[in-house]
């Protein structure tokens, strides 16, 4: 259906038709029914991206904007949607629609929808994707765009990493297939949520996405359902993928070529798993690709996290890495056994997304299978929930030995601080240890002590030897009289 002028709505005869037979114009049901029936089907790749797609690069776009007012919605307390056009990256057209009362009405691509139209190469014609704005109409709070990715701006509005619908065969050393979202559904809802849902397609698989979208204090909160059937079996099925970077941190200065002491949109995995375990483990750029498994049962959520929140560590007024949202998955219902999966590549840029989170069922994603899952997505400036245990609050690494002598060749050393009233009071005599393990390795000594002058911080330092390059997983947390005084450190020397 078109957008006539004025922002009124105009129905297309198909639609008319489908009404007159009885058929719902648009439902959840129907979009499941739809893409189950499509999986059946042989996929039918899209055309291939027109030069002048390809040609509308970075540059380009900042002389073009949609116009402020043709903006959808915007009003009642309903966000305003505006619409991405055709771009390098993102140069497959997606569909775009409105629903109201049932019936779905296609939003038609025209040029003057821009302004600076000029500027965009003939033959562009649809669009790639579309944000929600935010109440003032001054930046947006949501936005999806390019196959199936996308972000929020969380609430210090700042956008970072970014989450996608599906992730296939990712970080297995062959190409990775990237299902799209190809068509898209917009409701407006009570107190400002607007439920986007997307039909997925690919050469693996076809489904259906809903999520449901809502601004609170904390954050942005998305509820997503979804249902997906295979038309060939994959090897390594990514449910709730997260997508970030990061080039080097405090920990791995000998990164640092550039002169700013941080770089990264997330520093940290964090993993509440089904036995109600916090484990935290800090992200690093490998030398070559790294995948880590961990595995859980039924988990009560997981997420890349951005902790340190201090400007000075990253000192970049431009971007505020120090803003960068936080991303946290809390399944809901019965997830089953799996491992939430951890794949990083070596970059030596900010612009590279070099790490990916998912979780993996355990269950093997075989052709004609289903699979329905539903979880909630919080886009959040602090820890996701409150932590009864000390967090660790930074990793720093080094030679090893005692400061003075020659380093102990072939070993290196760990710090790592603990923050958290758990430790609050604790002194060198209150018992308090460290529960140190490697899978290889060989720990050449273990101390903990809380840090002089600040309160409730304890500080760990482990020498570990190792042969060569060869990668050690640690395994560690304080403990007293037995019990657990912190989250679990799961850290990796390369």
């Amino acid at each position: 259906m078109a957008l006539a002028s004025g922002g009124a709505f105009l129905c297309t005869p198909a639609l008319l038709r489908a009404a007159a037979a009885g058929e719902p114009a648009f439902s959840w049901d129907w979009l499941q029914a739809h893409a189950l029936d499509l999986a059946r089907k042989p996929y039918v790749a899209p055309p291939p991206p027109s030069a002048a797609a390809k040609a509308v690069t970075y540059d380009t776009l900042s002389h073009i904007a949609f116009r402020p007012e043709r903006t959808l919605w915007g009003k009642g307390g309903t966000p305003g949607v505006r619409l991405f056009p055709l771009r390098h990256g993102a140069d497959t057209p997606v569909s775009i629609a409105i629903v109201e009362n049932g019936r779905a009405r296609d939003i038609a691509f025209s040029r003057d929808l821009f302004s600076g139209e000029e500027h965009l190469p003939a033959g562009v014609d649809g669009f790639s994707g579309f944000r929600l704005m935010n109440p003032k109409g001054e930046g947006d709070w949501l936005a999806f765009q390019g196959v199936s990715y996308f972000r929020t701006a969380g609430p210090l509005d700042q956008y970072g990493l970014s989450a996608r619908g599906l992730a296939l065969d990712t970080g297995l050393g062959k190409p990775e297939e990237f299902p799209r979202f190809s068509h898209f559904w917009l409701e407006a809802g009570a107190g400002g949520a607007v439920t986007v849902y997307a039909l997925l397609n690919s050469p693996s698989v076809a489904g259906a996405w809903r999520f449901v979208n809502r601004m609170t204090p904390q954050g942005v909160v998305q509820d997503v359902s979804m249902v997906m059937q295979f038309r060939r079996g994959v090897e390594r099925l990514g449910i709730a993928p997260l997508t970030s970077m990061y080039w080097y941190g405090e920990g791995d200065r000998q990164k640092a070529i550039d002169w700013r002491p941080e770089i990264h949109d997330s520093d940290g995995l964090a993993l509440l798993t089904g036995k109600g375990e916090r484990l935290w483990r800090p992200l690093n750029n490998p030398p070559r690709p790294s995948t880590s498994s961990f595995v859980d049962s039924n988990p009560r959520g997981f997420g890349l996290l951005q902790r340190d929140r201090a400007f000075d560590h990253y000192q970049d007024d431009g971007i505020f890495y120090e803003k960068r949202p936080s991303l946290w998955v809390e399944p809901i219902g019965d997830w089953g056994p799996g491992a939430v999966t951890l794949f990083a590549l070596p970059t030596r840029h900010e612009t590279d997304d070099n790490i990916v989170a998912f979780w993996t069922p355990a269950a093997p994603a075989k052709a004609g299978s289903r699979t329905r899952l539903d979880y909630r997505l919080r886009w959040i400036a602090t820890e996701p929930q409150p932590l009864t245990l000390a967090r660790t609050v930074d990793c720093w690494r080094g030679v090893a030995g005692a400061p003075g002598v020659e380093p102990i060749a072939g070993a290196t050393r760990l710090v790592a601080d603990f923050a958290g009233d758990s430790l609050a009071g604790l002194t060198r005599d209150s018992g308090v240890a460290a529960d140190v393990s490697l899978n290889r390795g060989k720990p050449l000594s273990i101390a903990a002590y809380p840090v002089v002058g600040a309160a409730a911080r304890w500080r760990m330092i482990v020498d570990v030897a190792r042969q060569g390059d060869e990668v050690v997983d640690l395994r560690a947390c304080l403990r007293r009289g037995g019990a657990a005084l912190t989250e679990t450190l799961l850290y990796q020397f390369l």
